[in-house]
């Protein structure tokens, strides 16, 4: 049985401990063992302490990829008793500024390549340090200077940047070498970190994660995959970002809890490096979601990859469509797990179990989490009913950072979290999760659910990418418009409406089709719909 941790920094402990000698993390061919994080991390923490003079509770910000700098100053911060401000690395000036100034942070840890924007607008901030990083920094010589070299002036990779501020991390690193680190004083309540999320509004907010909320979830994802062991010395890949709660979670700490090795994809996006990176493995976990699935699967070299050894293909952060799920499982021979959660529960809610998933659901509550839905007034509604669906569990927030407003729209007294996500709870207790309850389209009075047709619409000879918004609409107050990204040009807007005839009831039918080249999506490969409103609207 695993141990359930009260604290991160008692989990570390233990798995820095009892894995040493195990490899932890490998980026761009170079593995850190666990004893090497142990000792990197021990560093990091005591510069921190001893040379910046933080305290626990003060916020440092990240704003790294996939890249092995990353879990060493992630654990050397919490190794410090400071809070995590997970940043993306894609961040517009306007953006970062905003998320620095709103957590307060004292520290930024930033890659090299992306520092020109944190330069512009560092001074607007109460950052008093920066500490860049260059992208092969923990890598031996003379690779590390070699292909510094080469991303800085052969590939022109590195923008110009200046910080009145500054230190790079391997002098960091060094002087963190001197010094006695004082262990915090963590309690299950304290503080891990501020995890931004747009929500509803579109105004960044920050989720107050605790050790609490992290552990728990760690946990009962463990609780949920019990097929996982430590024994089997179990290889992670991680393509989607750890700055992203779903990765965050399960490559800095379900993993690090079983001792298992993760493979760190710093641009998934390069298909053909992400399946070199994964070729000289045998993986057993596979993170992924269905933009991601589907792009691995249409690559010839991707198919050729051993797959003997996979356990499960966890799926989160957008609606799986069933094309994508049968694509992975032709080539690869395992099953997807779709799973849904939110910044706000830590993340993970629920998800199919391995052995008995139902495609188009989310599958059951991992344990000791609760949930129900209810309707525009609040009352609970009959099983098999859609709903708001609402959420209560040991992951649940403790709220959103100095927005006490905020946080009482959507969590309530009785500790029940309002998700924003309309959905079925079936008999069976698989949860149906329908859409975005702000996505929803109302044509005529009819509910439009746009999930349903982009997964119906996926299924379109000729269709590589669709995504489906609600315009307003004289006659009907909203109608369906469908974005279409085409496999060729041989796809015609009529074939597309025939289909759609075919498999979906009158209301249902896109009024609207725009083709295009390719359609927004985030950090993690998410399709956009509000910046394809938002482009509507303007147009």
């Amino acid at each position: 049985m695993l141990a359930r941790y009260k604290t991160i920094n008692a989990l570390l402990d233990d798995s820095f401990a009892q894995f040493a000698a195990r490899p932890a993390y490998t980026c761009a061919g170079h593995t850190l063992s666990y004893a090497d994080l142990d000792r990197y991390s021990l560093q990091f923490a005591r510069y921190l302490q001893c040379y910046l003079g933080l305290l626990p509770g003060d916020r440092i910000a990240l704003q790294l990829p996939n890249i092995n700098q990353y879990p060493v100053v992630i654990y050397g911060a919490l190794r410090a008793g400071l809070v995590i401000v997970n940043t993306n690395p894609l961040y517009t000036p306007r953006e970062l500024e905003h998320q620095l100034c709103d957590s307060g942070a004292k520290v930024l840890v930033v890659l090299a390549n992306v520092a020109h924007t944190a330069a512009q607008i560092i001074q607007q901030t109460g950052v008093q340090q920066v500490i860049v990083t260059e992208f092969a920094d923990l890598m031996p010589w003379p690779k590390r200077p070699l292909i510094n070299f080469a991303i800085k002036y052969v590939k022109k990779m590195v923008p110009s940047f200046q910080f009145t501020q500054s230190i790079g991390l391997r002098d960091a690193l060094r002087l963190g070498c001197q010094g006695t680190l004082q262990a915090p004083q963590v309690e299950p309540t304290t503080l891990l970190c501020l995890q931004y999320t747009g929500g509803t509004t579109g105004v960044a907010k920050g989720a107050m994660l605790s050790h609490a909320n992290l552990c728990s979830n760690a946990w009962q994802v463990l609780q949920h995959c019990l097929y996982l062991s430590e024994q089997d010395h179990e290889i992670f890949i991680a393509p989607l970002p750890l700055y992203h709660i779903y990765a965050f979670c399960l490559h800095a700490l379900v993993s690090i809890s079983l001792g298992a090795h993760n493979i760190l994809i710093p641009n998934p996006r390069d298909i053909p490096a992400t399946v070199a990176a994964i070729k000289p493995f045998k993986p057993s976990v596979f993170v992924g979601l269905n933009t991601l699935f589907k792009a691995l699967c249409r690559d010839v070299e991707f198919a050729k990859l051993n797959f003997s050894a996979l356990k499960t293909t966890p799926s989160g952060g957008m609606a799986l469509t069933h094309d994508a799920a049968e694509a992975w499982h032709k080539i690869t021979g395992g099953h997807i797990s779709e799973g849904y959660g939110l910044t706000e529960t830590s993340p993970v809610v629920c998800s199919n179990p391995q052995t008995a998933i139902q495609l188009g659901t989310v599958g059951r509550l991992v344990t000791e989490t609760h949930a129900k839905v209810v309707d525009e007034a609040g009352n609970e509604l009959a099983q098999g009913e859609a709903g708001e669906l609402c959420i209560k569990g040991p992951q649940v927030m403790q709220g959103y950072w100095q927005r006490p407003d905020e946080t009482a729209k959507v969590l309530g007294d009785d500790g029940w979290l309002k998700t924003g996500d309309i959905a079925i709870i079936h008999a069976d207790g698989y949860i149906k999760l329908i859409d975005r309850k702000k996505d929803m389209i109302n044509v005529s009075g009819f509910n439009v659910y746009p999930n349903e047709l982009e997964n119906v619409i996926s299924h379109c000879p000729g269709v590589l990418e669709a995504a489906v918004i609600g315009v307003p609409d004289d006659n009907t107050g909203e109608a369906v418009k469908l974005y279409v990204v085409p496999i060729d040009s041989s796809l015609s807007r009529e074939s597309v409406v025939h289909f759609c005839r075919e498999q979906l009831t009158g209301y249902k039918i896109p009024k609207h089709i725009e083709f295009r080249d390719s359609l927004p999506k985030s950090n993690v490969g998410k399709i956009l719909r509000r910046t394809l409103r938002d482009e509507h609207l303007r147009a």
